[in-house]
């Protein structure tokens, strides 16, 4: 009997102390979710009035082309920035787990842009990309190639949105599979030396196969925030963008924020949450197939 009543005055004093962490998890991130999945049945007006509308707003998803370029545009940043980042991360990691001089200071190089501001890197970025007085266009023009309009030519702009942003993602996936690096056991290594594997070898069949968790945990990460591209695209090209570079989220921003119209952003992004959700219900499928624990 006392040891019930200990267990359950723990269990109330745990219960009291995660009760504020519990009721911003409530007020901030599930209250907004219930809130935007309810205004996306709605039309909005003036003065922050709005009706029900029913199905209108998805109906109106299937029939808006600017929605599927925008669909397009993310799925190849996707494509693009997440394998590219995740196998220079690897690379970079790799180089970096050997004992070299000067170690710290690489990482600590490669790690600065994580802990820049995103509007920083955005402004420097601007001004590389400048077709006037951009360093990039400067040193093509050494070399006589004409150098293009990274930011407003349809060709180039969200490419050159893609380049900064694998840019920005290798530090911190490179700090996280580095660590996932150094908990792979050295005997693993030792024993393939003695059988007479190369460093080939030895990077595919040990270090790639035990790493696999880290690259599945970074991979969900990266996809997620992949899908939610805004930031960038924003600081880089502004409020009017081409079609060739606006995102789902920033299609959100637009009708949310821009057009007043919060009834159909909030389909867009009931959406986005659904699309999101499915790729991850797959991803935490598949991953039995290909992730090995040790």
């Amino acid at each position: 009997m006392r040891f019930n009543s200990k267990r359950l005055s723990d269990w109330k004093w745990a219960y009291i102390m995660i009760m504020p962490l519990m009721l911003g998890l409530l007020v901030f991130y599930m209250w907004p979710v219930f809130q935007t999945f309810y205004f996306s049945f709605t039309e909005w007006g003036a003065f922050g009035k709005y009706t029900w509308t029913g199905l209108a707003n998805y109906k109106m998803l299937f029939t808006d082309k600017e929605l599927l370029q925008a669909i397009r545009n993310t799925s190849i940043y996707i494509i693009l920035a997440v394998p590219i980042g995740i196998i220079l991360s690897i690379l970079l990691a790799v180089l970096l787990n050997q004992q070299v001089k000067g170690l710290s200071i690489y990482r600590t190089l490669y790690f600065l842009p994580v802990v820049t501001m995103p509007a920083a890197i955005a402004m420097v970025w601007k001004w590389l990309y400048n077709s006037d007085f951009g360093l990039i266009n400067y040193v093509l023009g050494l070399l006589s190639i004409p150098g293009p309009h990274w930011l407003t030519d349809n060709r180039t702009a969200l490419l050159s949105i893609i380049i900064v942003a694998i840019w920005c993602s290798i530090g911190s996936h490179m700090i996280i599979f580095l660590s996932g690096l150094q908990g792979i056991s050295s005997s693993y290594y030792e024993a393939a030396s003695i059988d007479g594997a190369g460093p080939v070898t030895k990077f595919m069949r040990i270090t790639i196969p035990l790493l696999t968790p880290t690259i599945f945990f970074v991979l969900v990460t990266s996809l997620i925030g992949a899908f939610q591209v805004f930031d960038f695209i924003y600081m880089m090209v502004g409020d009017i963008v081409m079609e060739s570079t606006q995102s789902i989220v920033f299609l959100y921003y637009k009708y949310g924020f821009l057009k007043n119209n919060k009834g159909y952003a909030s389909s867009i992004a009931v959406l986005l949450f659904t699309i999101i959700m499915i790729i991850t219900y797959i991803q935490m499928k598949i991953q039995k197939k290909w992730v090995h624990y040790e």
